[in-house]
């Protein structure tokens, strides 16, 4: 797979790209992740502007955005605008992208892009109902989130009981060493060696997980 981020901040990218499981990913020859810079297609290096109609702060303009996208965009690419107007993403769409060959990640900044952008992208895609500063957290997120679960990055088992993965279901709770924390304690039943009882714990720890984070999210 190959993911590219149009972006105005190269660097934050090329530290995403130096740690941990996507490092890895890439010295295997897995992923292939690169940046595109919107400047490289201005003459002044301009790439905002003010906003038709008025208003406060400055707007990405359209003409570099494109320019960028054409200059790598193929039949097998998606291309994404991380924006707070779109679908949310969560696990199924990951698993979905995680399927794709190229992935195109637009990571606006300013009061954002030109609305003409739309006519560019497949569609836009959000992490929730907050604004930040610039795209590239979101993107480096959506980016994280697809890579890990392309084959061979990581074990297929160490994943396939993660939470959201089973139809929206979290997880069971995990403990290591030590047995005992400061009064709280492993569950006795994961130190009995019996497993059929662990899996049943497991599953029904994970049912009373999610039930509580519905009820929580019931009670805001």
């Amino acid at each position: 797979m190959k993911t590219t981020f149009i972006t105005l901040f190269p660097e934050y990218i090329e530290a995403f790209k130096q740690h941990s499981i996507i490092k890895n990913a890439i010295s295997k020859k897995i992923v292939d992740i690169d940046t595109v810079n919107p400047r490289d297609f201005t003459e002044d290096g301009k790439v905002d502007d003010t906003v038709f109609g008025g208003g406060t702060g400055m707007l990405m303009k359209i003409g570099p955005i494109v320019k960028a996208i054409e200059s790598i965009k193929t039949e097998d690419s998606i291309v994404i605008l991380m924006g707070p107007r779109g679908k949310t993403h969560n696990q199924e769409n990951a698993r979905s992208l995680s399927k794709v060959k190229h992935i195109v990640l637009i990571c606006g900044h300013y009061e954002g892009i030109d609305a003409r952008i739309k006519h560019y992208i497949d569609y836009e895609l959000s992490i929730g109902e907050f604004i930040v500063t610039g795209g590239e957290a979101p993107a480096m997120l959506v980016a994280d989130s697809v890579i890990r679960l392309i084959d061979g990055v990581i074990k297929e088992e160490s994943h396939i009981n993660e939470s959201f993965d089973k139809k929206g279901i979290l997880e069971w709770d995990n403990f290591t060493q030590p047995r005992e924390f400061e009064g709280y304690e492993v569950p006795e039943i994961l130190l009995s060696g019996n497993h059929n009882k662990i899996d049943k714990w497991r599953k029904q720890n994970s049912i009373d997980n999610t039930v509580n984070e519905l009820l929580k999210k019931g009670k805001n």
